[in-house]
């Protein structure tokens, strides 16, 4: 019987995906991760709260499989809180679960499965793993379809609901990570979950859904780095006028698209359509002024190698097709997809944008497949 390891989070997600997996016939054990003691309030928040801890224990006791929970505030912090705070310091708007997942559970999940002899790891995220191509544009080069891309690479695919697709954050995920990865919750939608979790009365069934960042408990962002940072005013400017609107209290309570806390008052609605640190100026303008269709990507993660597919290739310059999604909770859309080098690469939509921001990933999609994605880093 093969062995997986499951980040339990506490949440209904989570606590269905054990069950599921045990159900499956796996040798089911979970692990829950300590993230982050808040400062103020010196107690555990969000997904890695004491209350969401001791539910996963409960659900883990309920289904009769093994719980640990492992302390990793230490590196939390380090690799995701302090660059949290000092992207948002130089203007840039990150993405913590993005860099949670990068640094954090997946490299802990799979470090714990090695250490437990355990083949599989698992998670609650909606979205899916498998080594088929469906209906892919993509032409393999290699002469026998059917061998040496398939059974070498896992891909990663959309969740079957739309409005739960959780493929965007996973991006980051290595071959070594997605080819020992379980996913059951990517072939369900919500209702069906949260009806399971009903079912067999889970201490996660009344949970409310997961906060978009987990270690910031009432959701404002704002307030939590006004604590943790140190406040820096500057002017605040029309981009189509240059004058001065009136004054910022610091550029990390600001993102591209924002629309309130800015403090003025014009009339007319207006927005954040770029953030400057080297003059801890911050720019707003209309609607239209934050609509972008081309930008930079870099820290590039290639799920499928790229030399597996065409690209077209137009003045020695290698480009593709995709459609393209900059926030988790937007339709990807249509774009073209340049490669500038192993790392690197410009995405032009073929129709303008709502406000990508620097430092928020744009993930690339053929389809339901996951081609890669990376950090908006400039504008063009």
């Amino acid at each position: 019987m093969a062995k997986v390891i499951v980040g339990m989070s506490g949440g209904v997600d989570s606590s269905v995906t054990a069950y599921l997996l045990k159900n499956q016939g796996y040798e089911v054990e979970g692990v829950s991760f300590i993230l982050y003691e808040a400062r103020l309030k010196k107690t555990f928040t969000g997904c890695c709260s004491i209350e969401a801890i001791n539910d996963a224990k409960r659900t883990a006791e309920q289904l009769g499989v093994k719980h640990t929970a492992i302390d990793l505030r230490d590196e939390f912090m380090e690799k995701v809180i302090e660059p949290f705070i000092e992207a948002y310091s130089r203007g840039i708007t990150p993405n913590p679960c993005i860099l949670c997942n990068t640094h954090i559970k997946f490299p802990y999940l799979l470090k714990t499965a090695d250490e437990k002899g355990a083949e599989f790891i698992a998670t609650g995220h909606y979205a899916r793993v498998g080594n088929e191509l469906d209906n892919s544009k993509f032409k393999i080069q290699n002469s026998n379809q059917n061998s040496l891309f398939v059974t070498r690479y896992s891909l990663l695919k959309k969740g079957i609901d739309p409005k739960k697709d959780q493929s965007y954050v996973l991006y980051v995920l290595r071959q070594e990570e997605l080819s020992r990865l379980k996913l059951p919750l990517g072939e369900k939608r919500k209702d069906e979950v949260r009806e399971i979790a009903r079912t067999l009365n889970l201490p996660a069934a009344k949970r409310p859904e997961s906060q978009e960042i987990c270690f910031i408990e009432d959701r404002n962002y704002f307030k939590f780095l006004e604590h943790l940072s140190e406040l820096k005013e500057g002017p605040i400017i029309d981009v189509k006028t240059g004058n001065i609107l009136g004054s910022h209290k610091g550029l990390h309570l600001y993102t591209i698209g924002q629309r309130k806390r800015l403090g003025i008052a014009t009339g007319k609605p207006l927005f954040v359509t770029k953030i400057d640190p080297s003059k801890n100026t911050i720019y707003v303008g209309p609607q239209e002024a934050a609509m972008m269709n081309e930008f930079v990507v870099k820290d590039v993660n290639w799920l499928i190698p790229k030399d597996s597919y065409e690209f077209i290739v137009t003045s020695n310059e290698k480009s593709f097709r995709a459609t393209v999604k900059v926030r988790s909770t937007m339709k990807d859309e249509p774009a073209t997809v340049l490669i500038l080098n192993e790392k690197a690469a410009r995405v032009i939509y073929d129709e303008p944008q709502w406000a990508p921001a620097p430092g928020q990933s744009a993930v690339f999609y053929d389809g339901d497949i996951v081609i890669g994605g990376g950090i908006i880093s400039a504008f063009c």
